[in-house]
């Protein structure tokens, strides 16, 4: 027994020594949390769709919690309520949610473009896009398979006539569709946005306008008539500056564009 007895002790005394070394250690070396990051957690809504530009709601907290200048209104699906619930948790003076919807930047439907292949095989945008660049003759366009419908948590988008469509009154501007588009001509704008330019290519005009009856083909009458300088010609595609865009009370880029892929957005 006594032979037992002196093999355990060491043991035990090693092990306290350890416990001490782990408990000293967890209290020197521990992160302190901001005592307001549960608070501020709570007011967002959780569903970590990235929107605001942080990784999900805890990156958001964080970043309120970690720097002051960080905005309080960044949280779109959660809109002015969250904006106001921050603003009297923090002390900060009330700011409107910036209010985005989901824009696809293509208008070539089946009436307007046409498939070079018939594909058959996963029912995916991102698995068509692995041949050719997807089915449909413009590379650059919507491949029509749905993957920013499935993954729409509010079911705001629907495929017609082969081309993606947002329903803007059920869009809450998460931005999950446009992460998922393998083709990225999913985009938010500003829910007020005046003017949205519906194509993507950025091939020359008459590559463009071979492929695509409505594709943008780069010949600059948006840009030049825009009295606000809010549409330019960038890489053979119009694009608009939605800030200036927003000003203006008329939408003469849209009534001069010869192809008709600006279009107007009645509010």
């Amino acid at each position: 027994m006594e032979e037992i007895i002196t093999a355990v002790i060491p043991v035990v005394i090693i092990g306290i020594i350890c416990a001490a070394v782990l408990v000293t250690a967890s209290k020197l070396m521990a992160v302190k949390e901001d005592e307001r990051f549960p608070e501020i957690r709570e007011c967002l809504p959780g569903a970590n769709c990235g929107a605001c530009g942080f990784a999900g709601c805890d990156g958001y907290a964080k970043a309120l919690c970690d720097d002051e200048d960080t905005p309080i209104n960044l949280c779109v699906p959660g809109g002015d309520g969250v904006s106001e619930s921050l603003s009297k948790l923090l002390g900060k003076e009330f700011a409107a949610a910036q209010k985005q919807t989901a824009a696809v930047h293509c208008s070539g439907d089946c009436t307007k473009t046409q498939d070079k292949v018939e594909y058959k095989g996963m029912e995916s945008c991102k698995a068509a896009k692995l041949l050719y660049g997807g089915k449909g003759d413009c590379t650059y366009g919507c491949i029509g398979l749905g993957d920013c419908a499935a993954v729409c948590p509010e079911h705001a988008i629907m495929v017609i006539d082969g081309v993606a469509r947002v329903n803007k009154s059920a869009c809450t501007g998460c931005g999950i569709c446009a992460k998922t588009c393998p083709n990225h001509i999913i985009s938010l704008v500003p829910a007020n946005a005046r003017v949205t330019v519906m194509c993507s290519s950025k091939d020359k005009g008459a590559v463009t306008r071979k492929l695509c009856s409505a594709g943008c083909i780069g010949c600059k009458k948006c840009e030049k008539t825009c009295p606000n300088g809010a549409v330019i010609v960038k890489d053979n595609l119009a694009v608009t500056d939605y800030s200036k865009c927003m000003e203006c009370d008329g939408a003469v880029c849209a009534e001069n564009c010869p192809v008709g892929c600006l279009t107007i957005n009645f509010q």
